[in-house]
């Protein structure tokens, strides 16, 4: 056997052996295709957004008043105490009790008057509106653990990633959803 022969031969018994250590290490420690997910927690936002209400409300409210100084009920009332007044006793009594009755007729006329106006009302209905807040509740994403191997480690996802998580070239696989 010549020397370039020897050296050839030996050349390729080193590299067999090379490869095929490489091929045994990997076959002893193989890298894990899929990572096992432990744990998954939604990760939500709250957000809340202004809405205006409005109710139509009804209102009584007093009655504007036509005679403010009670002049109808205190006349009405002076004249139908003065008659009564005047049927009562004779000649200088009859004139007192004439004036009397007059004076408390027009006084509980006047009361009168002023019962019926605060007892007089009117309705009219009124918007009222306010702004009320709703609450929406949205998932922004998953906060999720996982164990590669003999390692754990936590990721966020964008959507559910199942019982497992892809892996390739050592790197989980965050976009593709998993195979069951």
């Amino acid at each position: 056997m010549n020397k370039s022969m020897l050296t050839g031969v030996i050349a390729g018994a080193v590299a067999v052996t090379a490869i095929g250590g490489v091929a045994g290490y990997k076959a002893l420690n193989p890298e894990p295709e899929f990572a096992e997910v432990l744990a998954v927690k939604p990760v939500t936002e709250t957000t809340k957004t202004p809405k205006k209400v409005c109710d139509d409300v009804v209102i009584n409210e007093q009655a504007p008043v036509k005679d403010p100084n009670r002049v109808a009920g205190t006349a009405i009332g002076a004249v139908a105490g003065g008659l009564l007044g005047n049927q009562v006793g004779g000649g200088s009594g009859r004139t007192l009790a004439t004036i009397a009755g007059a004076a408390a007729g027009g006084y509980a006329g006047n009361q009168v008057q002023k019962n019926m106006q605060e007892k007089n009302t009117v309705s009219r209905t009124e918007r009222r509106c306010k702004t009320v807040y709703e609450s929406h509740t949205q998932t922004i994403g998953y906060d999720v653990r996982y164990r590669m191997g003999k390692e754990e480690g936590q990721v966020r996802m964008d959507h559910q990633p199942g019982p497992r998580i892809p892996v390739k070239d050592g790197q989980l696989q965050l976009d593709v959803p998993a195979a069951s």
